[in-house]
């Protein structure tokens, strides 16, 4: 930057402007189809596995519940194959570790605590199942890292409070279930169950559930 650039206030970088969503993360194998193999054993769902060109081959994996996703092949990248590193989301790590353990996915033992440096990790999901608090990580055959946390409770400003979705039934299931132990905690103190077969039900249960789902997403206030 020169002594006499000026910033412009209309040209400063605005919330809302433009939406821009990650489509794709190109990373660097050195056998495509051994590669291939292994996402497909991962369960990733693949796109395209495409040769346009002589020289060029282009594999693309989605992970399930995924929005962006991930592409390789020949002819895509100078970067040294096992060199990158990504990372993936998850609601239930624990969920996470036995399915990828139950596909023959060689995966590190769950940890919580700060992901770096390792010396910090501590072994075990976070006693609190803390959002944000749990991890473990996996590598792809040429040592491509991925970095899986779990994460049900977004810190606020990550998501538009106005928008709520999820990704997959799982997902909103486990988020049924946390939404659930809550209310259970909110019954014990107004003294009103929301079960229909019980006098004095909380018949506003479904617009409370509503609430919490929305509310844990956004990382705004839950309700109480």
């Amino acid at each position: 930057m020169s002594a006499t650039e000026v910033h412009s206030p209309s040209l400063e970088p605005a919330a809302g402007t433009v939406d821009m969503h990650v489509e794709v993360d190109i990373i660097p194998v050195s056998d495509v189809d051994r590669a291939k193999q292994f996402y497909q054993r991962l369960g990733w769902r693949l796109d395209a596995d495409d040769a346009p060109l002589d020289g060029l081959r282009i594999v693309q994996f989605t992970p399930p519940g995924s929005a962006a996703s991930v592409t390789f092949g020949t002819g895509l990248t100078t970067a040294a194959p096992g060199s990158a590193e990504g990372g993936l989301i998850v609601s239930d790590i624990q969920a996470a570790h036995d399915e990828l353990a139950g596909r023959g996915i060689d995966a590190s033992q769950i940890w919580h605590g700060p992901p770096f440096p390792v010396e910090a990790r501590q072994p075990g999901p976070d006693p609190q199942r803390t959002s944000y608090g749990s991890f473990f990580s996996f590598t792809d055959p040429d040592g491509n890292t991925w970095l899986v946390q779990e994460v049900t409770t977004r810190l606020p400003g990550r998501i538009d409070a106005t928008e709520t979705g999820f990704a997959s039934t799982a997902d909103l299931a486990s988020a049924l279930r946390r939404a659930e132990t809550a209310h259970a905690e909110h019954q014990k103190r107004t003294g009103r169950p929301h079960l229909f077969h019980r006098s004095g039900q909380d018949e506003n249960w479904p617009a409370w559930y509503a609430a919490y789902l929305a509310a844990e997403q956004a990382g705004t206030d839950l309700p109480t």
